[in-house]
């Protein structure tokens, strides 16, 4: 069964090549176009289009699927081209020409529109939500570990000291950054296409302010044809939200690798939490973290991938489009995986409280001990000079006992003040 049927049918090889896996995709979105469908039914009775009964049928057996989907039970066979065309089936079938009028002012492309746009709203903000439990860990983490130093590097050489507390606050405030690409893709996503039919509106006499409340958008693309330029735009725009969040992850589960070597020994995990080798039996590996940095990798690439697909298409609606969703769902799907999976395995993380007890790391407090000289009146390119000196004759006394106390330093973490900045974003709406 298909939504523009007329009559006659397609080679198998056409529909093969042209639904793709729409199917399968379908039925994570399938709950989201009984919503839009119940908000349709709903405001074709307010205005007059079907009689309040037939709309409380619609309305009744809109919602007999929606549980089927909760159960797992809705399924999408081959004679179906897609969701929408499976749920129609559903209504007319129980509700015969009742269920045939469900379609009535609305087209399959705005169908997808509002369907994908729920859905999007929907994950974003689950996506959100777990941005703040990894950033509310790392904080805490932070906190926790705030006197444990550690090596900082540039160009992978030894730098100055960091801290365990710089380290983890560092990745929780770069959440907050992130955190405003997502909030901004839940933005755009925050708008209701729902009237726009095929991009160009309809004869009928729809109201859209109605379906716009009852679904819960917060506004609506009022331009119809604005509303079809939308699709792939808002996958996009949610592509460089998580795009955000799967770079700060990805940079992190980095530092976890390197920091997990023996070379390093900055930290390790549980035995449960790491996997071996089939030939050496010493092995801790830190798979988890290293499939993150991939995931993350792949999922970096999205919003280019989305670009070439809807680059160069003029206004309207191109079978271009389809192709969107088996980029994007898959995406949202990663990130969400990568998400939980860090959380999981950094509350088990451990911490070596004696990094710096290693000489090799003495180097570390230069700058620290410099600064001491400049303190004491020397100009600093003369402490410079002989800070340098000092180093190259072997002569280097390390001040180990630094203080650092200006905002953002490893002696002054402001963590109550990123926890304000995260705040601020993530109740926003």
């Amino acid at each position: 069964m298909k939504l523009w049927d007329k009559g006659f049918s397609t080679d198998k090889k056409i529909d093969h090549f042209t639904v793709g896996n729409d199917r399968e995709l379908d039925l994570l979105l399938a709950k989201y176009d009984v919503t839009a469908s119940q908000a349709h039914a709903k405001m074709l009775a307010q205005v007059g289009l079907i009689s309040k009964e037939e709309s409380e049928a619609l309305v009744k057996e809109l919602g007999t699927i929606a549980k089927s989907i909760d159960k797992g039970t809705f399924t999408i066979e081959d004679d179906f081209e897609d969701m929408h065309s499976k749920i129609e089936f559903l209504l007319t079938k129980k509700l015969g020409d009742t269920g045939k009028k469900i379609h009535t002012a609305r087209s399959r492309n705005d169908q997808v529109l509002v369907a994908m746009q729920l859905y999007l709203k929907n994950e974003l903000s689950e996506i959100k939500n777990e941005v703040k439990s990894l950033f509310d860990l790392l904080l805490n983490l932070a906190e926790k570990h705030k006197s444990v130093l550690l090596p900082g590097y540039t160009h992978l050489q030894i730098a100055m000291p960091s801290s365990f507390g710089l380290w983890f606050s560092a990745y929780a405030e770069s959440l907050v950054d992130d955190l405003h690409f997502v909030q901004a893709a839940y933005k755009i996503a925050d708008q209701n296409p729902l009237g726009s039919a095929a991009g160009y509106g309809s004869s009928f006499p729809i109201d859209r302010t109605f379906t716009t409340k009852e679904m819960g958008f917060e506004t609506q693309k009022y331009n119809v044809v604005a509303a079809q330029m939308g699709r792939g735009k808002v996958e996009k725009a949610t592509a460089f939200g998580i795009s955000s969040v799967a770079a700060t992850l990805s940079k992190l589960a980095m530092d976890i690798c390197l920091y997990m070597s023996q070379n390093f020994e900055f930290i390790s995990f549980p035995n449960e939490l790491t996997t071996g080798s089939s030939i050496m039996p010493h092995k801790k590996n830190p798979d988890v973290f290293e499939l993150i940095r991939a995931k993350c990798n792949k999922i970096q690439a999205v919003p280019n991938q989305l670009t070439l697909i809807t680059n160069n298409l003029p206004s309207g609606y191109h079978r271009d489009l389809q192709l969107v969703k088996e980029v994007i769902v898959p995406a949202i799907q990663d990130i969400k995986a990568c998400l939980e999976m860090t959380i999981f395995s950094l509350k088990e993380i451990q911490v070596n409280p004696n990094i710096l007890d290693d000489p090799k790391y003495d180097y570390l407090f230069s700058v620290d001990t410099l600064n001491e000289l400049v303190k004491s009146g020397m100009p600093f390119r003369d402490a410079y000079k002989t800070m340098g000196q000092a180093i190259e004759n072997g002569n280097f006394k390390p001040k180990r006992d630094i203080q650092h106390t200006h905002e953002g330093s490893l002696g002054n973490l402001c963590l109550e003040e990123i926890k304000e900045k995260m705040e601020k974003v993530h109740s926003s709406n």
